[in-house]
């Protein structure tokens, strides 16, 4: 008998987390229905200094040379030529 307070008690505790794991689907539910951008999770509401140019100029040094690269690559198959051995410079690219 002294057994039932504390399990009522444990009950009680069950179903509110029950109800506040529903409560958060509904939350989900909601935002995965909407579509748009997303902010990044954590960094919702941060200011930044970051821009859109520090992205492009980053992907341009990052591959400058993917175009002649995957030409000349294709090129090689197209001959069935086997693949030259890389360079140190080419892998740190």
């Amino acid at each position: 008998m002294a057994d039932e307070p504390i399990e009522r008690q444990h009950q009680r505790e069950r179903e509110q987390e029950r109800q506040r794991l529903r409560e958060q689907e509904e939350k989900d539910l909601k935002v995965e229905a909407s579509r748009g951008s997303r902010p990044l999770e954590g960094f919702a509401g941060g200011h930044t200094t970051w821009t859109g140019a520090q992205d492009d100029e980053a992907a341009a040094r990052v591959h400058a040379g993917d175009a002649e690269r995957s030409w000349r690559a294709s090129e090689r198959q197209a001959r069935l030529e086997p693949e030259p051995e890389r360079r140190d410079e080419e892998e740190d690219a």
